[in-house]
């Protein structure tokens, strides 16, 4: 039997370090230990804010914050993200990127009248 080898890296708020190594038998229970001596240490992961580096990612952060329920246009959007973001985009961009969230599967898109509606498609997940 081939020797297990586990390395936990950390660094807390206030920028300490911390390095642990278990080799050998390594155990669940000696691993589930680790965990409980870290959490008396009351060190925590950071939240991350999630990037937002393009137009796209901008525009699904408008549809999920705004959007979760019920149905919206390409306009609806236009006027959040103008107002969350304070920076101008244009229309047929907003209606380009919920195209492509509907070929993907991220929302429903249908014919209402002379424009389109969307509405976010949840995927329900099965408890066990």
């Amino acid at each position: 039997m081939a020797k297990k080898r586990i390395r936990i890296d950390m660094e807390d708020a206030d920028g300490a370090r911390f390095e642990i190594k278990l080799e050998g038998n390594v155990t669940r229970d000696k691993i589930l230990k680790i965990f409980d001596t870290l959490n008396l240490m009351d060190i925590e992961e950071e939240e991350t804010a999630p990037k937002m580096d393009s137009v796209g990612s901008k525009i699904w952060h408008i549809i999920d914050k705004f959007f979760p329920m019920g149905k919206f246009t390409s306009t609806d959007v236009l006027e959040k993200y103008e107002d969350e973001f304070n920076e101008p985009v244009k229309l047929s961009i907003i209606s380009t990127y919920l195209s492509r969230f509907s070929i993907k599967g991220r929302v429903s898109r249908a014919r209402t009248g002379r424009e389109w509606t969307y509405q976010i498609i949840k995927v329900a997940q099965r408890q066990p």
